[in-house]
């Protein structure tokens, strides 16, 4: 491990210069309210309040102990900050930039169907070990699509694998929400109608970050499943096609929740595809059946249904897409705000198809991944 070298005082920051040769600019603000002693020991939450110290704050006296910490003594409020050198340079802001961000996601396209194998898990895997759990939330994480085969097929029953994860995200559709063919139907996922790529709720203003399909009884003619990476497409159009990838990422699209059985009215702008600060993908937005009527300002507005239709139509274009058959015990499991999901028509005279529907928040994915790598 580096140990510190060399300190020096500049106007706003402390220089650290390691014994590697490597250097650290730390502020005198952000060494102050990263105090050690600023945090309860128990709950971990700052109680330190950094907005009752000046602005000028600085190091009246600064060295290095005799064991090696960062010693301040500051200039306000009588008190002395001891830093662990391994904690600095673990949290060091100036190494963090310098570095090359690598993104967590494994993009595909229609090569996966070739290898449906690879996304595939055993419900009992998950359910007997921390290891198959891990296996399923990697899949989920990195590429976004997995299916757990040989799940029991009773109603409900997705739960159980669910809560080795964490709790579902409710939603006015009910948890479970039933796919099947009904009268009068308040969404199109509840007909035999084929549905095109799409992603579920975008008119909420967080969409649910998961999405988990669990095949009951799949016995009519069609339904076939489809699914996209549109991150893939994505990365395609800010690579190929730079104005109409910035058109998707800096024009906000408005969305909106059609269901004549709801008494809220939900309706949310947003762009098709956001970024992290990063600029590696955040989530895309897309859903022909519930775009609401833009209202882009008249100079976009051309530019703004170009960008649509072109993405619109990558995001089924066969080069991208995999399509499969859901076997009854099957729970597809997909990134909601990523991978776009559709099927196919099917003839509900023929035969009888039934999924339940889980959401999940990505928080809570992501979470449990890392609590349990830890």
């Amino acid at each position: 491990m580096s140990a510190i070298s060399k300190l020096e005082k500049n106007s706003t920051y402390l220089k650290v210069i390691w014994s590697d040769g490597e250097e650290s600019k730390f502020n005198y603000l952000w060494l102050r309210d990263n105090c050690p002693t600023a945090h309860d020991k128990d709950s971990r939450h700052r109680m330190f309040n950094i907005l009752n110290v000046s602005q000028n704050i600085n190091p009246k006296k600064y060295s290095l102990s005799a064991d090696g910490k960062l010693e301040i003594e500051w200039s306000e409020g009588d008190h002395t900050s001891y830093y662990d050198p391994k904690w600095l340079r673990e949290n060091c802001y100036t190494l963090k930039h310098k570095q090359k961000y690598i993104s967590p996601y494994k993009l595909w396209d229609s090569s996966l169907e070739k290898n449906l194998e690879s996304i595939q898990i055993e419900h009992d895997e998950i359910i007997s070990s921390d290891d198959g759990l891990i296996k399923w939330l990697e899949l989920l994480h990195h590429t976004g699509i997995a299916i757990v085969k040989n799940s029991p097929v009773e109603k409900n029953s997705g739960l159980n694998v669910l809560k080795r994860i964490s709790h579902t995200r409710e939603t006015f559709f009910k948890t479970p929400f039933e796919v099947i063919n009904i009268p009068k139907p308040n969404n199109s996922a509840y007909t035999a109608h084929a549905l095109r790529n799409h992603m579920d709720l975008p008119w909420f203003e967080n969409p649910p970050g998961y999405q988990f399909l669990h095949c009951l009884i799949n016995s009519a003619e069609g339904g076939n499943s489809s699914a996209i990476d549109a991150f893939k497409v994505a990365d395609y159009l800010r690579e190929n096609e730079s104005e109409i990838f910035n058109t998707l990422v800096n024009v906000p699209f408005k969305f909106k929740d059609k269901d004549y059985t709801q008494e809220a009215h939900r309706h949310f702008h947003a762009p098709a595809i956001t970024l992290t600060k990063d600029g590696d993908f955040n989530d895309v937005r897309f859903s022909v059946a519930t775009m609401d009527v833009l209202d882009c300002s008249p100079e976009v507005m051309e530019k703004a249904y170009k960008a649509h239709h072109r993405f619109g139509n990558l995001l089924h274009d066969p080069k991208y897409q995999i399509n499969f058959r859901l076997e009854p015990g099957d729970i597809f499991s997909f990134n909601n705000r990523r991978v776009l999901h559709g099927r196919t028509e099917f003839n509900p005279n023929s035969g009888h198809r039934h999924l339940q529907g889980y959401y999940m928040d990505r928080d809570e994915i992501v979470g449990r991944l890392n609590y349990l790598k830890r």
